[in-house]
């Protein structure tokens, strides 16, 4: 069934939920970043035309305060980024003219007094793969080894994070046993926000009801503001697709999205049994593209396209639970469409709510 609506459409009904769908999961057979060739998509939606607003742009690095390499290929290690990323502010790569992927034999990981602005630009050149062994990127205002910077970890306004003009391939945090989830980057505290990216063959734990992120896992953003997402791209082909219990690309608890001008393509939410777990799964197979749980939080999607993603309970698309029925859904100017797999999409095609969860959609395909 297609859905085109072209003014603003809001909704108020009573609660809903269907049984689990037949969509195939995996355990993250993908194929290795390393046997891909270069023609790989770009980032962004190439249709994607939404303004942009100025806090989701990309960050000044022409005063850098660390420089990975010295214009030789060979002078970009893992080892030179781990330190570079302990150390913060704003780092930029020079490892030469041609696009290079930096093996990381380390997860990097943010110090939280480093900051408060840390800004790691790769220069539209520069990927860096996991290799299929390791989550490429940690920040935790939380954790203690990483410095503990206030007494109210869990809502401060440091570090403020950007990943800009970046490639991340062949994250994989199913080795985690503290902080599951987050196949390529995963962020608890402070700010946070994507600019010009990339996100391919990232993978997280496979099971669970709650555990999820292929590519990105978020928590606890000071004050409730948004992570922003613009111009970046998660999958692209079965090959390329982001895989994780739930939320393929994206997975976040209590935390609002604003994503602009962005591609999410074959993705996949491979766990079974949904949250709560259905008597005899493990939990999980939830929104293929997005995770979204929580309370009172937004999911707000500008020129954007979320297709070919798959599931194997609910929410093809995108799974939007606010336990308290506060939260609310904003799609623009974008395309939701061709998800498959699952059940529980009484309001909107590819996407499970709450039937009265509050939602907008303006001049956009949902089918």
């Amino acid at each position: 069934m297609k859905t085109v609506l072209i003014l603003m459409i809001f909704a108020i009904v009573g609660w809903g939920m269907g049984g689990c769908g037949d969509a195939e999961g995996d355990e993250g057979t993908h194929p290795r970043y390393t046997d891909f060739t270069d023609d790989l998509p770009a980032a962004g939606n190439p249709e994607g035309n939404f303004l942009v607003p100025s806090a989701a742009l990309e960050e000044d690095v022409s005063l850098p305060t660390t420089v990975v390499g010295d214009g030789a290929e060979e002078s970009c290690t893992s080892a030179k980024v781990v330190e570079a990323v302990a150390k913060g502010g704003i780092i930029t790569f020079n490892c030469g003219p041609e696009p290079v992927r930096i093996l990381m034999d380390e997860t990097a990981k943010i110090v939280n007094d480093t900051g408060p602005k840390i800004v790691i630009d790769g220069g539209g050149r520069v990927t860096l793969s996991g290799q299929g062994e390791r989550r490429i990127l940690y920040m935790n205002t939380c954790d203690e080894n990483q410095k503990w910077t206030t007494s109210h970890c869990q809502d401060q306004d440091h570090p403020q994070l950007t990943i800009q003009n970046l490639t991340f391939v062949d994250g994989d945090s199913r080795g985690e046993t503290e902080y599951d989830g987050g196949g390529a980057i995963w962020i608890r505290g402070g700010r946070f926000k994507v600019v010009n990216s990339r996100f391919f063959a990232n993978t997280c734990a496979s099971s669970g009801p709650d555990v999820g992120g292929g590519a990105i896992r978020v928590f606890s953003q000071y004050n409730g503001e948004p992570v922003y997402v613009a111009n970046s791209t998660f999958g692209g082909s079965e090959e390329l697709g982001n895989e994780g219990s739930n939320g393929g690309a994206l997975s976040s608890i209590g935390v609002s999205w604003s994503i602009y001008n962005s591609y999410f393509s074959h993705n996949r939410a491979i766990g079974n049994g949904g949250n709560p777990a259905e008597s005899g799964s493990e939990g999980g197979g939830s929104g293929g593209a997005i995770y979204n749980d929580g309370n009172t939080m937004t999911l707000a999607i500008y020129g954007s396209v979320i297709e070919d993603n798959q599931v194997n309970a609910y929410g093809s698309g995108i799974f939007f639970v606010t336990n308290d029925h506060s939260g609310n859904i904003h799609i623009e100017d974008s395309i939701i469409r061709n998800n498959t797999g699952g059940s529980w999409e009484s309001v909107l095609p590819g996407i499970s709510m709450h039937d009265d969860t509050r939602h907008t959609v303006v001049n956009s395909t949902v089918e």
